[in-house]
């Protein structure tokens, strides 16, 4: 395992190569041209990646499941009560309160730490991967680097490969790690990035360091202490970094403060 002074190194790197638009390997919209696109991008990544960061880049292969995914999002098209009830609102309000109950100890300790309660980090968790039932089953260097290939998110997918060959030498991820469809991981599904820049230390597939890691991002995107987190109120921003889509984000908002009892 190399140092993390060594993956801040690749990451301040690969964004200094994003920068400044040096970016050369050819994007594509089928498999046809993902085998090419990796050589070139291995190439690129020589110098700004380890051989065994690259060694597991090239091991990847197109992964179809996860292009099916990023174009059938039409659950975040529904009204908010359609997408509540498909996401099962009420089971994760239900279980959620009985989670703050038998888990108060860390509950608090969290909120003590980062501000965060117990109802949003809840939210998230189920609405996730129903409390770390279901974490996803696909490869997840294949998918990460299935989107930097794809051109709809190029850019935005390459900065998240950086990241995760970082995670490959902190032995974070390896070859065969596996997560939802876009580079997901652990119980809140984090991207490579927000493992890099968020993630408390430890692995994701712990529930405790999962939740932590969750409130230490809301925190680093405002969220204070003892502010309301409705549509409105000051912590709602943070909640927005989470999820771009509007009905998720008050989802959320809905969901936790049933849970927090309000």
């Amino acid at each position: 395992m190399i140092g993390s002074g060594y993956g801040r190194a690749l990451i301040a790197a690969s964004l200094a190569v994003l920068a400044g638009g040096a970016h050369a390997a050819q994007c594509g919209s089928s498999s046809a041209g993902f085998e090419s696109w990796k050589r070139e991008f291995a190439d690129e990544a020589r110098g700004r990646a380890s051989p065994a960061a690259i060694s597991a880049l090239m091991g990847t292969s197109y992964s179809s499941a996860t292009i099916a995914a990023d174009r059938g999002q039409k659950s975040f098209k529904l009204s908010l009560e359609q997408f509540m009830a498909k996401r099962g609102a009420p089971a994760i309000i239900s279980r959620g309160r009985a989670m703050k109950r038998s888990q108060a100890a860390l509950f608090d300790s969290i909120e003590q730490r980062y501000g965060v309660p117990a109802g949003p980090l809840l939210a998230i968790w189920g609405m996730e991967t129903a409390f770390g039932a279901v974490k996803g089953n696909v490869n997840t260097l294949s998918a990460v680097a299935t989107l930097a290939y794809d051109c709809r998110r190029s850019a935005f997918f390459t900065d998240q490969l950086y990241a995760a060959l970082a995670l490959v030498d902190r032995g974070v991820l390896t070859a065969n790690t596996r997560g939802a469809a876009h580079g997901e991981i652990g119980h809140t599904q984090f991207l490579p990035k927000n493992v890099l820049n968020y993630g408390t230390g430890g692995s994701l597939d712990n529930a405790s360091v999962a939740l932590n890691s969750t409130a230490n991002f809301l925190k680093a995107h405002g969220w204070r202490a003892g502010a309301g987190y409705q549509p409105g109120e000051p912590n709602f921003a943070a909640i927005q970094g989470w999820n771009a889509a509007s009905v998720y984000q008050r989802a959320i908002a809905i969901i936790g403060a049933k849970i927090d009892g309000e």
